[in-house]
């Protein structure tokens, strides 16, 4: 490392704070809308789980 750049310091800070709250906003839409997304086409597109016809036999 240099000994004139500039290190990473929690004293430096950015302009826009409302990039946290938009960044924040961003990963939480990313990460639950396909949840929602797979969870209501999936439900809706299940057929009817209907007993199989069986048909009785004599047995002779």
């Amino acid at each position: 490392m240099e000994a004139n750049s500039r290190s990473a310091s929690s004293s430096d800070t950015y302009a826009h704070p409302l990039a946290d709250i938009v960044g924040t906003l961003i990963a939480f839409l990313t990460l639950t809308l396909p949840v929602f997304v797979i969870a209501s086409y999936s439900s809706s597109n299940v057929p009817n789980q209907s007993q199989p016809v069986t048909y009785n036999t004599q047995n002779r």
